[in-house]
């Protein structure tokens, strides 16, 4: 659960500790992109995403006292949503992988994700579909943002875009204040009323991450690691994420490169 407050209370140099991290991980991001394929390992991928963040002086926050999750970075395949332990699985063309990174620099927490095809340059509509209408929906989101904003006006707008794509939302799971601490309060739930919830200000950051399937939003969690997260129909997901700044006019995209 998250704890804490996302509230406008740090100090510009902690917000900019922010931007610079949230370059950090765009930047592990798109190494990543072109680091995925046919015969590449999620434990290799885990693997490489750890040099990154040591190469870019930030800290694995996954692998910290605050979470101690089994890996520097979440890998999660096909039926998996979020939370995915990285395994010996080899990838396949075709396979629907998504990633969920934290890392620290100079102690603030940034928070993103993508969900991308391995490999097949023209995967079935069905699946392009899941993936453009996920990540259509994480802008919704943040354009319902134009200064202060209620949490709800985030969440309709996800959901207004999730139900028009015929996606199956996500409801257990929702998007969360992050800063000083990954997990921090409001819950920015996928789905909701406008005008309803928590009213973020100007110096607020939250991460929002709308997550979909292709089927059904019944979810379980694997009894094999404890961590990893399914759609209990079997059916595709997808999940995307950015952490943003809340800020007089607008939003601001942290986890976005130049």
């Amino acid at each position: 659960m998250p704890t804490g407050l996302a509230t406008g209370d740090k100090t510009p140099a902690q917000i900019e500790a922010m931007r610079e991290g949230g370059k950090i991980l765009a930047r592990i991001y798109k190494d990543v992109r072109g680091y995925v394929r046919p015969g590449i390992s999620e434990l290799d991928v885990d693997a490489f995403v750890a040099k990154k963040i040591t190469e870019y002086g930030a800290i694995a926050t996954y692998k910290t006292s605050e979470v101690n999750f089994p890996a520097c970075i979440c890998i999660s395949t096909n039926d998996a949503i979020v939370h995915g332990v990285p395994s010996d699985y080899v990838f396949k063309s075709g396979d629907v992988v998504g990633f969920d990174l934290v890392i620290t620099y100079k102690g603030m927490k940034t928070d993103s994700a993508f969900t991308m095809v391995v490999g097949d340059e023209k995967p079935p509509a069905a699946v392009r579909h899941l993936l453009t209408s996920t990540e259509r929906s994480l802008y919704a989101g943040i354009d319902a943002i134009s200064g202060p904003v209620y949490t709800g006006d985030i969440a309709a707008a996800i959901e207004a875009t999730l139900k028009k794509a015929k996606l199956g939302i996500i409801r257990e799971l929702v998007g969360h204040g992050v800063g000083l601490e990954m997990h921090m309060a409001p819950e920015v739930p996928n789905w909701g009323r406008k005008g309803s919830g928590v009213l973020l200000r100007p110096g607020d950051t939250i991460a929002i991450e709308p997550m979909a399937t292709l089927g059904s939003e019944k979810i379980y969690t694997s009894s094999d690691d404890g961590w990893t997260i399914l759609t209990k129909d079997g059916s595709l997901a997808a999940h995307f994420e950015h952490t943003v700044l809340i800020t007089e006019n607008g939003a601001e995209i942290l986890t976005i490169s130049d």
